[in-house]
């Protein structure tokens, strides 16, 4: 049981630093630091947005307009550290 669990809190934290990773890059792209016209930042990119944005996109549709300011990643962050502590202090304990 353990296994599964470890193996769950590692892909919740990688997705943790694909989120970090995203919003790096998106900011990245709207300051002109990076060239967003060179093929292997953009295909980077690309692929930042196409698994961050399923999350990102019902909780952007939810929380009301900030005006340009994104926070669903930092709440889908919040929402893997409870879910992380949640596995680790709740769930495993019931198992032994």
């Amino acid at each position: 049981m353990i296994a599964l669990f470890e193996t769950i809190d590692m892909a919740l934290n990688l997705y943790t630093w694909i989120i970090i990773a995203s919003a790096v890059i998106s900011w990245l792209f709207a300051f002109n630091v990076i060239n967003s016209s060179n093929r292997f930042v953009y295909s980077i990119g690309e692929f930042l947005y196409k698994v961050t944005e399923p999350v990102l996109r019902p909780i952007r549709r939810i929380l009301p307009d900030l005006g340009g300011i994104d926070i669903s990643p930092v709440i889908v962050l919040f929402a893997i550290y409870f879910i992380r502590r949640f596995m680790w202090t709740t769930l495993l304990p019931m198992f032994y």
